[in-house]
């Protein structure tokens, strides 16, 4: 029956369950990472070494397009080139390893493979979009459920259903290495862009099916990883139940309720004393119990093994195997290192059947409805004609022009492209296309100098100078980070003053590198600082610009908000790109130049320095009372975002004055492009609860709309406030709708707010 595609799926899984030996089950709860080595003669699958070893069957397979897999990857026979399949070798690779668990295994499970794609499917030749954190700014839902889809069709075309994104976690430190590959600090906003990317990589709506050219989706990482102690990845999140409810468990909770979604990956911190990975309260109670999910719970990569290892929680693997199992961790990634003890245990009478039965139901359950049981291989010409294609290049360009925020404006932008002068291009990101962590190489790349040159096709002079090095290598696999020597730095930083001399204008490129903002997934591989400002003599290099009294134009080309006090006040204009994509070049030469208009805005709240951490718009009442000899406020608020136009947004208007704890209120705001260029404008609605039986918010982000405007054009939103808006968890932890005044505030970002009042009462 299991093999029939007309029966059930709950009675395919039945039926083969039912079939299957202990040492089949859990070797469906394992995968293969750097254990790959096992199944390949050099770099070629070994159908033989796979029977040898594996005579039970393989349950996952991680990253096909990873060559060799373990952390030390790039370090091995040739660092980066030496890392990756080519599209040609990947889907070589999954097929053949799918022709074998067919026919070669016992019962025929075909293997699951997964693959990254935080931002793009992190493959060679696979379209690089802007970083996570660039798309939140964008506030545009549609278009991340686009470019999801996209990278959806990339990944599928290989041969691969399952990606091990996206990254709902919300931040709030921006020491946090990792802080570039989230959407923010605002639990609506990460709840409403995650929704989109699982969509588009799944499908909208709930189903049993996955459809062609779609792939499932893992939410990541459960819970309060955006939040750790000192701002150190995996550390603790000193993180109270009432805050994990009311902003932490949002965006995992809205997107499970509203999509079907089939994944969750824990995160590595603690929580109160226990490792998510062994969490039962979080796993079993809340994710299954609360918020009724069904699919499979995978570990972070080695993340149960940590249990032992980091946590001491465990004494040894067959215990960390025994937490994470009565947890509900389904399976074990990368490598299986604990989970490969558990036949051994259940024999042994110390791993009940029955929970292993659950785990592999579900994993059974996952392969069928992703089809590999009908159809497990990749298609190579499919995926050499969709792969980094011109659709996809046009949607990485609109999606970087999109994702541009404009910070400080003082007149100099946008430049005059008929009259432009000389422009010298300067700094350490100018001629590199930055793209962030979780990238591969894509088919072709932009950086700003490239993008400058073609956007004036020679008929002004562009000079380039390095102005300093950031660091000394430009591979984010190394292990140690070396920042580049002061003394040749201030060399370069000499020579970019001569060059900058000949200029009318300058543009400054500066920023961070994929090594300087990135995942610390180890002790040796550090990834978190302690200091926001610019490193590497970059402040000293803006300083000499600056004193030649010509314009000074920052393009911030990062992974971690901007918080550079000096630049802040002296730039003449800033624009904030992220880590831009591949097209990113060319987005942000047309945005100095007026081409496009940037309209994105902050995802998170600019701190001034690391002594205000954490600091989130949402914050408490007492918060913020302020320090002496500082400035307490952001260097720019969530939200935050100029135009080269001018708008203005009216007073939201109610449908009622009052209404009762069950009723919903529409609300409608205008807003209208006051100046002579067309532009983007976000309206974003806020509301604050006046009066509660717990401490809430000063203000909560409740919706949001981008719209494109033409000068004099004025239109009217409209936004439906329901009773899942002004829920609270009240003292005795109850999800409720208390009566009173909530301020409704709307404006074009968390500060500048105008506001109206609503009674919500309970009916008689």
């Amino acid at each position: 029956m299991y093999q029939d595609p007309e029966s059930p799926v709950h009675l395919r899984v039945k039926d083969l369950l039912d079939r299957m030996t202990v040492e089949e089950k859990v070797g469906q709860m394992i995968a293969l990472w750097a254990g790959k080595a096992d199944i390949m003669d050099d770099l070629e699958f070994s159908a033989e070494k796979a029977s040898q070893g594996y005579s039970d069957g393989i349950g996952q397979i991680s990253r096909a397009s990873d060559k060799r897999g373990g952390p030390d990857i790039a370090d091995v026979a040739g660092g980066t080139a030496a890392r990756w399949r080519t599209m040609e070798e990947t889907v070589e690779f999954v097929n053949a390893v799918q022709r074998w668990a067919v026919k070669n295994t016992r019962l025929g499970i075909p293997v699951l493979f997964h693959e990254e794609s935080l931002h793009g499917y992190m493959a060679p030749e696979a379209t690089m979009f802007p970083q996570a954190i660039a798309l939140a700014g964008t506030f545009d839902p549609g278009l991340v459920m686009e470019i999801s889809s996209v990278i959806a069709r990339e990944v599928r075309a290989h041969g691969v259903p399952l990606v091990l994104s996206p990254v709902v976690d919300i931040v709030r430190d921006p020491r946090w290495g990792r802080i570039e590959e989230t959407f923010g600090e605002d639990p609506f906003l990460v709840s409403q862009m995650g929704i989109a990317a699982v969509e588009g990589l799944q499908g909208a709506g709930k189903f049993d099916l996955l459809a062609p050219g779609k792939v499932f989706a893992t939410l990541k990482h459960m819970t309060g990883h955006g939040q750790p102690e000192s701002g150190n990845n995996i550390a603790p999140a000193q993180i109270s139940e009432r805050e994990l409810r009311s902003n932490f468990f949002p965006p995992f909770r809205r997107i499970i309720e509203q999509t079907s979604v089939a994944a969750v990956m824990p995160s590595y911190n603690e929580i109160d004393g226990v490792p998510s990975h062994s969490n039962r309260w979080l796993l079993r109670d809340v994710l299954r119990g609360e918020w009724g999910f069904e699919g499979i719970i995978v570990s972070d990569y080695n993340g149960i093994r940590e249990l032992e290892s980091l946590h001491h929680v465990a004494g040894d693997l067959d215990q960390a195997a025994q937490m994470a199992l009565a947890a509900g961790v389904d399976c074990d990634l990368p490598d299986g290192e604990a989970y490969c003890t558990l036949a051994r245990q259940v024999h042994s009478g110390k791993v009940d059947i029955s929970l292993i039965d659950q785990a592999v139901s579900r994993i059974l359950e996952f392969k069928f409805r992703a089809g590999l049981f009908e159809n497990p291989f990749g298609n190579l010409q499919l995926a050499e004609q969709i792969t980094g294609n011109t659709q996809a290049r046009d949607l990485a360009a609109l999606a970087a022009r999109k994702s541009i925020c404009l910070l400080k404006n003082d007149g100099t932008l946008p430049l005059q492209q008929e009259k432009p002068g000389t422009l010298a291009i300067i700094g350490p990101n100018a001629a590199i296309a930055r793209l962030g962590g979780y990238s591969s190489i894509p088919r072709q790349s932009t950086s700003l100098l490239d993008g400058v040159r073609a956007l004036l096709a020679g008929e002004t002079e562009v000079l380039f100078a390095q102005g300093v090095f950031i660091t000394q290598s430009e591979d984010r696999a190394d292990d140690e980070v070396l920042l580049a020597d002061p003394e040749r730095n201030r060399e370069l930083i000499a020579e970019a003053v001569s060059i900058a001399r000949r200029a009318t204008a300058i543009v400054l490129a500066i920023g961070d590198t994929e090594q300087t903002s990135r995942e610390g997934f180890a002790a040796d591989h550090l990834g978190d600082r302690t200091s926001l400002d610019l490193l590497s003599q970059q402040d000293e290099l803006f300083d000499a610009l600056h004193s030649l009294g010509k314009p000074v134009i920052v393009c911030a080309i990062n992974g971690r908000p901007p918080s550079w006090p000096n630049i802040a006040e002296r730039a003449n204009a800033i624009l904030e790109c992220w880590y831009p994509g591949q097209e990113g070049g060319t987005a942000m030469a047309e945005a100095l130049f007026g081409v496009i208009n940037p309209g994105a805005k902050l995802p998170l709240t600019v701190v001034r320095d690391e002594g205000h951490i954490p600091q989130y718009y949402n914050h408490k009442p007492t918060a913020r009372r302020g320090y002496l000899f500082a400035d307490i406020e952001p260097l720019f608020p969530f939200g935050y975002g100029l135009s080269y136009t001018e708008f203005e947004i009216s007073t939201p208007r109610l449908s009622s004055p009052r209404i009762g704890i069950t009723d919903s209120v529409q609300v409608q705001v205008d807003v209208r492009n006051t100046g002579d260029r067309t532009g983007d404008e976000v309206v974003q609605l806020y509301i604050r609860d006046q009066l509660a039986s717990v401490t809430q918010p000063v203000k909560q982000l409740k919706g949001f709309q981008r719209v494109t405007l033409e000068p004099g054009e004025q239109r009217t939103l409209g936004f439906t406030l329901g009773p899942e808006t002004f829920a609270i968890w009240n003292a005795q932890m109850e999800e409720v709708v208390e009566p009173g005044i909530f301020t409704i505030m709307a404006g074009p970002n968390s500060e500048d707010l105008k506001s109206v009042d609503l009674e919500i009462f309970i009916a008689p």
